[in-house]
């Protein structure tokens, strides 16, 4: 990764607009997970589940959960499209909302 997460959330100038799950644009990888952010879960309760369904540490997962809540929504994570049905399964657990991209 080129810039880091912090650096994203703080020249996010608007949310990520996503009105499909398929753009017809692929991925390097294949497809892309992309959570939402609402108004019931905390920080805490998204990182944490961004550290089950990613295995990310748990300070990036609160990178994430920030640029979610700033943006609105972003990509965290990026592989083969039965992973990112996985990550999204596990995100989906708690009630977050995702979308998966090809």
């Amino acid at each position: 990764m080129t810039m880091d997460v912090l650096e994203l959330v703080m020249s996010a100038k608007r949310p990520v607009s996503v009105e499909k799950t398929t753009s017809g644009t692929r991925t390097e990888h294949g497809a892309r997970v992309i959570l939402f952010n609402d108004d019931v879960h905390t920080f805490e309760e998204v990182a944490g589940q961004l550290v089950k369904a990613i295995r990310c540490p748990y300070p990036k997962g609160i990178a994430l959960a920030n640029m979610v809540h700033t943006v609105g929504s972003a990509t965290v994570y990026e592989g083969h499209f039965e992973r990112c049905e996985a990550v999204a399964m596990v995100l989906g657990d708690i009630g977050l909302k995702t979308a998966i991209e090809r």
